[in-house]
């Protein structure tokens, strides 16, 4: 416990290696660390552009500017 500690003792400082051992323990012959081949690509086409997207967005929102204009019908 720290503060049970005298304030004269500090603790060592520690290098990386032995902090990783220290918090993961030595890596044993079980574990073997293989390379993997980059992923392939997940879509050979993209489905649409920003520029097709910002399209068919304002196309919609003309559309509903429009529809806007119109009388309501009854209800």
């Amino acid at each position: 416990m720290a503060w049970l500690r005298r304030s004269g003792e500090r603790l060592r400082p520690l290098d990386e290696a032995a902090a990783y051992a220290r918090c993961h323990g030595d890596r044993d012959d079980s574990v073997r660390i293989v390379k993997l081949p980059p992923r392939r690509a997940r879509y050979d086409t993209l489905l649409a552009t920003g520029e097709d997207i910002r399209v068919g967005l304002e196309a919609r929102i003309d559309a509903r500017d429009a529809d806007a204009g119109a009388p309501a019908p009854p209800a």
